[in-house]
């Protein structure tokens, strides 16, 4: 057997890995199975059952809704994760269903930023949760608004619809594995102008003295009262010097706030009488009891999270453990829900060209995706599953079905004659020549956790893609997200579907979120013809 093409790696060849055989043994029968067109038939008669039954629509009011972003969560992305994931399980991959693969509705997203072809997470961000495209660089304000500029904050905020959410009366979460001041996160609460600036550390003095806050101060004054608050970021939460509670040793951890505050110790002192509870490791998160848990603050790391494969599987958080107990903690409202939950080192596995680190974390989430449908139902609860924004990563090379995706093409290249691995990128720091050539990935172990695939062009850090990204979606009125739509068009729906934020006039009592308008103009020809007649 080549383990190039197979579903056996080298060192699976050796030890004779028994549970890996019996995946190789029921691949082969699934194979075997495909070759009678009474499979495909009957499989696609059922799906044909399936697809009729969506036509029955949901028009309930979303009581809850739930949005998950994979950061950098391209098409080709999902396609390799579902591989992943279906590897993982003990088959070939390619026919596997991932969480959200499941989920009814699917459309395409416009990524752009308004002054981006290629966008980056903050301005995409801000569409998705803002309703309003911006510019790169910026959060929670408008196109109007000038990166690094800070007097172009002032008339230029925009809120989010996890704002519209609080303000209608709903609990509301965010869950991320980066930073919790990081991009994607902060667009729900902050209107800065430049992403960067995650506490008043990071910002020139002139912002500072223009009035501008840090991110992180945001965080906490601009929606005092989020329910829910777990990620990373701790040092950006400390004073100056200030020794982080699990790195104590460790300089680089060390807390950075210029301001001498202590926006965690601010926190509690705050909540302490509210029902408030802040953890800051795996254990102390899932000692808490969520019925007696009304605001939740949990800072797992200094930065962001590690990497799922590298997770301590003893103190650090899950990403699926994470949203369970947001959940749980969030269902003590009876008006329901808002629930923002990223997995956001998907993007920073591709751009460090680590495409291993970046689909395991895919496949995290989509393990999340399937907790959080697992707690919810889709009569009262919307979720929606997308991405900012994709990345110049594929994979190709005419493999067999079943090769592990990460392993080689089954062919050398024609024009130097060496392997390649199936998985590659458009650009990033995989870029390699050894003797002014091509690395030969045969002398390395590309099935390494942090291997960096090769790339085409050389560069630090790989860039973002530019194409359209899937939006997922299942629950109340998911149906309106359809066809080739612009990012910011999200939130619009969610909220529509929810009741919230500025579109109310079609919301009706008994649980229906009716089309009044529709209505309207339905009584008005009837009016009409009975005048006529």
């Amino acid at each position: 057997v080549d383990p190039r093409t197979s579903l056996f790696s080298s060192s699976e060849l050796e030890s004779g890995s028994k549970l890996r055989f019996l995946a190789v043994i029921v691949a082969l029968l699934i194979i075997e199975t495909e070759k009678s067109p009474a499979f495909w038939n009957d499989r696609a008669q059922e799906t044909l059952k399936e697809a009729l039954n969506t036509q029955v629509l949901n028009k309930n009011t979303a009581k809850n809704l739930i949005l998950f972003l994979g950061d950098g969560m391209g098409v080709p992305t999902v396609t390799a994760a579902r591989i992943l994931k279906g590897q993982l399980n003990g088959q070939s991959g390619e026919e596997y269903q991932l969480e959200m693969d499941k989920f009814p509705f699917v459309s395409l997203s416009k990524t752009y930023n308004t002054d981006a072809q290629v966008p980056d997470s903050a301005g995409t961000a801000t569409a998705y949760l803002c309703g309003v495209k911006a510019n790169e660089g910026t959060v929670g304000v408008s196109a109007a608004a000038v990166r690094s500029q800070c007097n172009t904050t002032k008339g230029n905020e925009v809120t989010s619809i996890l704002k519209w959410a609080k303000d209608a009366g709903k609990s509301v979460g965010i869950v991320t594995t980066t930073r919790i001041n990081h991009a994607t996160p902060s667009a729900a609460y902050a209107h800065s102008v430049d992403r960067d600036w995650y506490s008043d550390n990071e910002m020139p003095s002139e912002a500072l003295q223009a009035g501008c806050k840090d991110i992180a101060r945001q965080l906490f004054e601009n929606i005092p009262n989020i329910d829910v608050i777990m990620g990373g970021g701790r040092k950006y939460m400390f004073p100056k010097n200030m020794s982080d509670v699990d790195y104590p040793g460790v300089a680089k951890y060390n807390g950075v706030r210029n301001d001498g505050r202590n926006l965690v110790q601010e926190w509690i002192d705050r909540m302490k009488d509210q029902g408030g509870h802040y953890v800051w490791n795996k254990q102390q998160l899932l000692s808490l009891n969520p019925k007696k848990t009304n605001y939740l603050l949990g800072l797992f790391g200094p930065v962001d999270l590690p990497y799922d494969l590298e997770r301590n599987a003893d103190s650090d958080p899950s990403l699926t453990q994470m949203v369970e107990v947001a959940i749980r903690v969030l269902q003590n409202n009876p008006n329901g829900f808002y629930l923002l939950v990223e997995g956001g080192r998907i993007d920073h596995g591709h751009h460090e060209g680590k495409a291993k680190q970046a689909l395991y974390e895919a496949v995290e989430m989509d393990r999340a995706i399937g907790r959080a449908g697992f707690l919810t139902t889709t009569h009262d609860t919307l979720t929606v599953v997308t991405a900012d924004h994709s990345h110049v990563f594929t994979f190709g090379g005419y493999t067999r079905r079943g090769n592990t995706i990460f392993g080689l093409a089954p062919m050398v290249s024609d024009v130097d004659q060496k392997p390649f691995t199936s998985i590659l990128y458009g650009n990033g720091p995989g870029y390699k020549l050894v003797g002014g050539a091509r690395e030969n990935v045969s002398t390395v172990d590309f099935a390494e956790n942090n291997y960096k695939a090769q790339s085409a062009v050389p560069l630090t850090s790989e860039t973002h893609g530019g194409e359209d990204v899937a939006v997922f979606s299942k629950g109340p009125l998911a149906h309106l997200l359809h066809g080739v739509r612009e990012q910011n068009f999200i939130p619009h729906v969610m909220a529509y579907a929810a009741c919230i934020g500025q579109n109310r006039k079609h919301c009706v009592s008994g649980g229906t979120a009716a089309l009044r308008p529709v209505f309207s103009s339905m009584a008005a020809v009837l009016t009409v013809t009975l005048l006529l007649c």
